[in-house]
C-alpha cells in the first residue's frame, strides 16, 4: 500500500478532534500548521457537496468556511450565503460541530443574517491572523 493512501486510512480512523476547511477562494488562510500543532486532523474541501458528502463519515468538530453574502442571491433565492447549504446539512449529521465563519470586509456586516439562523462559535474579519484562529479554536 503506498504511503499516502496509508496517511490518509490511518487519518480517517484518528480519535483527533477534526476540522473541516471549506476553502471557497484563493485568499482562504492556510492554517494546516496551527491545525496540526494544536492536536487537530483537517480535511480540505474546494466543493460543498463532497463536504457535505463528507458529514455521514467522519463529522466534523470544528467547521472553518469563508463567508461570501449573496449580494445578487445567486442562491436560488432562498439561502443568503455560499454557506448556507452545508450548514443545514451540518445540522443535521454534525449538530455540536463549531463553526467559524471568515469574512472580508464587505461581507462581514452580513454575516449576523447567517447567525441569525445558524449558531456561529467566532467570526474572523479577514485577513486572519493565527492568534484570533487561535483563541477561535481555543475557546469553549
Amino acid at each position: 500500500m503506498p504511503l499516502a493512501i496509508g496517511r490518509r486510512y490511518a487519518s480517517a480512523m484518528s480519535d483527533s478532534p477534526l476540522i473541516y476547511s471549506l476553502i471557497e477562494s484563493p485568499g482562504h488562510p492556510d492554517f494546516s500548521a496551527l491545525y496540526a500543532r494544536l492536536g487537530f486532523d483537517e480535511l480540505k474541501f474546494s466543493a460543498m457537496r463532497k463536504a457535505i458528502g463528507s458529514l455521514k463519515k467522519r463529522p466534523p468538530d470544528f467547521v472553518v468556511g469563508e463567508f461570501f453574502y449573496g449580494w445578487a442571491n445567486n442562491y436560488a433565492g432562498v439561502n443568503i450565503s455560499n454557506l448556507d447549504v452545508f450548514l443545514y446539512s451540518l445540522q443535521k449529521y454534525a449538530p455540536r460541530a463549531r463553526v467559524i465563519v471568515l469574512a472580508g470586509k464587505a461581507d462581514l456586516p452580513h454575516v449576523d443574517k447567517l447567525a441569525a439562523l445558524f449558531p456561529l462559535h467566532a467570526v474572523l474579519a479577514e485577513p486572519v491572523a493565527e492568534a484570533a484562529m487561535r483563541s477561535a479554536l481555543e475557546k469553549s
